[in-house]
C-alpha cells in the first residue's frame, strides 16, 4: 500500500485515533462527532439531529449513529421540563469518552470557569480554555423531545396554548405520547407532530390514570370514524379525549367478614340440641324442613331422625351382615 499525504496548513480538526480507529462506532458516529467537534463557537446552538441533516445522516442512520455515541460516553443528554410544561433538551458532545458524572460536572460548569483539559481527561492536541469537546448548554426549543430529530417535529396547528403537565407522571405522559403518535400508522389522516402529540398527552394521561390500558386507550380514539373525514387532527382528537373521558371507577367498598354467630338452641320438637344460625331463623334447617312437610301435607310433622352415630353404623353393620353373601 503506497501513501502520500500533505498535512493541512488551516482548516483542519484534529481526530483522536482512539476516535478514528475506534472498533464499535460506524462511519456516521464518527464523521458526525468529527464533524461537530470542528465547528466554530456560533455554531453550537443547534441540536445534534440539525447538524447531522448538514451531513445527510437522517433517520434511522441518524438514530444509530447517535445511539452509538450516547452507548460509548461521546454524546449525553438531560431532559428538563421548563415554564408551561415545556420539556428542553440539553446535549454535551464529547471528543473523549466521559462517564455520566464527569458530564454532569461540565454540564454545571461554565466554558470561562472550567478548567483546561489537559487536567482533567487526556485531549489531543494543545491546551485550550475550554472542556474537551464540550460546549455549554443551552436551552433549544427545536430539539426538546428525544430521541427523535427535532426536525421531524412539525409547528402545531392548534392556537391554544398548551396545557401544563407540572401534575402528570413523566412516564404517563411518555405512554400517551407514544400512543397519540401511533395513531398515524392506522390513520393517515391523524397523523400528528411531536408538539401537537405532547400537547394532548396531557388530556390522554387521565385516560391512563383512570384503569384503561395503552391498547383501550387507542382503540378509544380510533372508533366510530366520521361520515366526512377528519379535518384537523388534533382537533378531532382532543374533542374525543375530552368528552369521552370515562367515568372515574368507583372505589370498592372495604371487606368486612360476616361475623360468626353463636350456637342457639333449636326450639323445633324432639330432644333439644343447638345449631347455628345465618340469619334470624329459630329452627335448624331439619326441623324447618318437618314443619313445612307438615303444614304442606296437613298432617303432624315427623320428628326428624337424629339417630346417633354409633347406632346409624351399628345399623349398617347389621343389615350388611345379613345380606347373604355373593357366590
Amino acid at each position: 500500500m503506497l501513501r502520500h499525504a500533505i498535512a493541512p496548513s488551516a482548516r483542519y480538526t484534529k481526530a483522536s485515533h482512539d476516535v478514528v480507529r475506534h472498533p464499535r462506532l460506524n462511519s456516521d458516529a464518527k464523521v458526525l462527532l468529527v464533524y461537530v467537534q470542528g465547528l466554530p463557537e456560533n455554531a453550537m446552538d443547534r441540536p445534534l439531529s440539525e447538524l447531522a441533516q448538514k451531513l445527510g445522516i437522517k433517520g434511522r442512520a441518524y438514530q444509530k449513529a447517535k445511539q452509538l455515541l450516547v452507548e460509548h460516553g461521546y454524546v449525553h443528554e438531560w431532559r428538563s421540563q421548563g415554564g408551561g410544561g415545556r420539556w428542553i433538551t440539553e446535549q454535551l458532545i464529547a471528543n473523549n469518552p466521559l462517564t455520566s458524572e464527569q458530564a454532569g460536572h461540565l454540564r454545571g460548569t461554565s466554558p470561562a470557569a472550567a478548567p483546561p483539559p489537559s487536567e482533567q481527561f487526556p485531549t489531543v492536541g494543545e491546551p485550550t480554555a475550554r472542556p474537551a469537546g464540550g460546549y455549554e448548554p443551552v436551552e433549544d426549543h427545536s430539539d426538546k423531545t428525544t430521541p427523535h430529530p427535532p426536525s421531524e417535529a412539525e409547528p402545531t396547528a392548534d392556537p391554544d396554548p398548551e396545557p401544563t403537565a407540572e401534575s402528570a407522571d413523566s412516564l404517563q405522559l411518555a405512554r400517551a405520547e407514544r400512543v397519540l403518535l401511533s395513531l398515524r400508522h392506522s390513520r393517515r389522516e391523524l397523523h400528528l407532530g411531536l408538539r401537537e402529540a405532547r400537547a394532548l398527552a396531557v388530556e390522554a394521561v387521565k385516560w391512563l390514570e383512570r384503569g384503561l390500558s395503552e391498547s383501550d386507550l387507542r382503540q378509544a380514539l380510533l372508533a366510530e370514524r366520521p361520515q366526512d373525514g377528519v379535518r384537523s387532527a388534533v382537533g378531532f382528537l382532543r374533542y374525543r379525549l375530552i368528552q369521552k373521558l370515562p367515568e372515574p371507577q368507583a372505589p370498592l367498598p372495604p371487606y368486612e367478614p360476616s361475623p360468626v354467630r353463636e350456637l342457639l338452641e333449636c326450639e323445633g320438637p324432639g330432644e333439644k340440641h343447638v345449631f347455628r344460625p345465618l340469619a334470624d331463623e329459630t329452627e335448624c334447617a331439619p326441623c324447618r324442613r318437618s314443619t313445612a312437610h307438615a303444614t304442606f301435607h296437613n298432617a303432624p310433622a315427623p320428628e326428624p331422625d337424629r339417630v346417633p352415630w354409633r347406632e346409624r353404623i351399628a345399623r349398617i353393620n347389621g343389615t350388611s351382615a345379613a345380606l347373604p353373601a355373593r357366590q
